[in-house]
Order: C-alpha cells, then structure tokens, then sequence
C-alpha cells in the first residue's frame, strides 16, 4: 500500500503500537491464564447461547451469542502471526474452540426429535447453502475488523464486525446437523464456517502486511510472509470450489422454480380461481404448491407444460391446500 493511502487508512496518532495488538490477540501472552479463562468461559457461555437461539428460531439470540464469542480473537492472532512469520498457539485454540462449539451444538440436538426437519428452521437453512456472497461478506469484514483492530479511534465497530462475521452459529448447526445425522446440511454449515475463518485471515494478513505491522526483532525483519500468503491463497481456492458449486446450483434452482411456476399458472389458466401459491426444491424434488376451489387440470398436461423448460428427469410433486399430494412424475418422462 502507498506510504499515502496508509496514512488516510491508519493515521500515526491513531495508530496501535505492535506490543499492544500482540497482548490483545496473543492468548498465551502476558496475563495468559486470566486471558485463556475469559475466553474458554465467554465461548462455552456464546455456543451455549447460540444452539438455544437457533433450535428456538430466535435471531436475536444468535445475535447475542456472535457478540460475545471470542473466536476472532485467536484468528486474527493466526493472521498477525502469519505476517510476522513467527509461531503462535492461536491454531490451536481455533481448532480446540471449534471442537468445543460443535460438540455443544451435537449435545443440544438431544432435545431435537427425529421427525423434526431441521430445514424448516430458518436459522439452521440460512447456513447450510453458503455462496459466493457469503465469502465477499466475511472478506469485508475481515477488513473491517482488521483496520479496527489497527487503529486506536475505531474499536467501537468491533461488535458489528462481530454480528457481521459467523463464526459460532455455523459450528453449533453443525453440531446440531451431525448429532441428527443430517450429514450434508453439517458439511455445508462448516464449509460457511472454514470461508469465513479463511476470509478473516486473509483479510488480517493483508491489512496487517499493508499497515507496516511485519516488523518483528532479529532476523525476520525484513522479510515478507510469501510463504504464508500463498499457503493461504491455496486454502481459499479449495474454499472458493464448493461456494462457487453451491452458487451456481442455486442460481440454477432460482431460475427452475420461476420457470416451473409460470408453467403451472398457465396449467391452471382453465380452471376458475385456482392459483400456484409457491414452487420449492426439496430432496432433488421440485415442489409446486396451488390453491383451486375445484378439480385440477389433467397432470399430464402440466408435465407437457413444463417439458422444454426444465431438465428432463426431476421429479414433480404438486401439492394442493384441499389435501391431495400428487406425483406428478418427472419431467420428460
């Protein structure tokens, strides 16, 4: 970053001081026991919060719980240390901390019922299917809370990074998906998780390398992390694979659904007052779902109605408010 840009980005008087971000994100330094007791108390204490929010469908709760989770604590520290090539425990109180939300998040899916379909849960299906938009969200965050981090004049914003960045929420339903064996929706939540933990780091490391904090005593001094940076790179493309699968699907689906429901309107045109409520993809299914105070049209034509519009071979199930449930077939078929 030019010598200008830094200035307006991280004025000298309101500059940190190297030792000052150290003692604030190094766990196993100075007072290390009182820091290591507040952060195992304060993450029990968040993921505790966090699973009862998301099995209760209660946003505010989770809100609560990202506020006071300390995880971004040891992440940046991953990130200052990464810059300054110089090793640090903050790996491994990430990946302890990890283990503990994730087993508090399988520990509460006790309470879950088997029949119950953690889907329809909006705080468990909000972080099941992450996209490429959730990876640029935590990217702009990482920076936020990095230049906040830096700086002496904005820490105030630091609890908006906090709500801003998912890092609690997604470990408990993962938890919470692998303790009802819901293996796919387990993978997705921790994929969330690892691009958001991915994001911070990169994001830290690039504004901590930019803003002149590489500088450690000895021999590193004048060194760059490449090394660092590029081991880093490669994680985030193996993040990037998946998010970018995943948004390509749903892309695919959003334009499905849409197609599929104009095509279920003009199935219904003949019939007085019928009307396609909502289209939904469940378990690789496409579900359209009408209201119609009379019969319904002859399915096959709906079928026919749908050919050419969508790939042959999903399965059609229309689903009507007088109770019926039809397998309509598949498309093509």
């Amino acid at each position: 970053m030019p010598g200008q840009l830094r200035a307006k980005v991280l004025p000298d008087r309101q500059r940190r001081s190297l030792d000052d971000l150290q003692q604030d994100l190094d766990l196993s330094s100075g007072d290390s026991r009182s820091k290591q007791s507040a952060f195992w108390t304060m993450l029990t204490l968040s993921a505790v919060i966090a699973a009862g929010g998301i099995l209760t469908d209660s946003t505010a709760t989770v809100i609560g719980a990202m506020i006071i989770a300390p995880l971004s604590t040891p992440i940046m520290g991953i990130a200052l240390g990464a810059v300054q090539r110089r090793r640090t425990t903050a790996a491994a109180f990430v990946a302890l901390g990890c283990l503990l939300v994730i087993l508090v998040g399988a520990v509460a899916s006790l309470v879950v019922p088997q029949s119950y379909d953690l889907l329809t849960n909006s705080q468990v299906s909000g972080r099941t299917s992450p996209g490429l938009l959730d990876l640029i969200s935590a990217l702009a965050t990482g920076f936020a809370g990095a230049v906040a981090l830096a700086r002496k004049d904005v820490a105030a914003v630091l609890p908006g990074v906090a709500i801003a960045i998912s890092l609690v929420p997604p470990l408990v339903v993962t938890g919470v998906c692998a303790g009802q064996a819901a293996w796919w929706p387990a993978l997705g939540a921790l994929v969330l998780f690892l691009s958001n933990l991915f994001a911070l780091v990169f994001a830290g490391m690039s504004v901590f390398t930019a803003l002149g904090y590489t500088h450690t005593a000895g021999r590193h001094t004048r060194h760059r992390p490449r090394r660092a940076h590029v081991m880093l790179g490669l994680l985030f493309a193996a993040v990037l694979l998946p998010l970018g699968a995943n948004t390509v699907v749903t892309v695919l689906l959003n334009t499905w659904t849409l197609r599929a429901e104009s095509a279920a309107e003009r199935w219904l045109s003949p019939s007085p007052g019928a009307t396609v409520t909502s289209v939904d993809a469940r378990s690789r299914t496409l579900y359209i779902h009408v209201r119609s105070p009379n019969d319904l049209p002859p399915i096959e034509d709906l079928l026919n109605s749908l050919e050419g519009h969508l790939p042959d071979g999903i399965p059609i199930v229309v689903d009507s408010t007088r109770g019926q449930q039809i397998t309509a077939g598949k498309v093509g078929g």
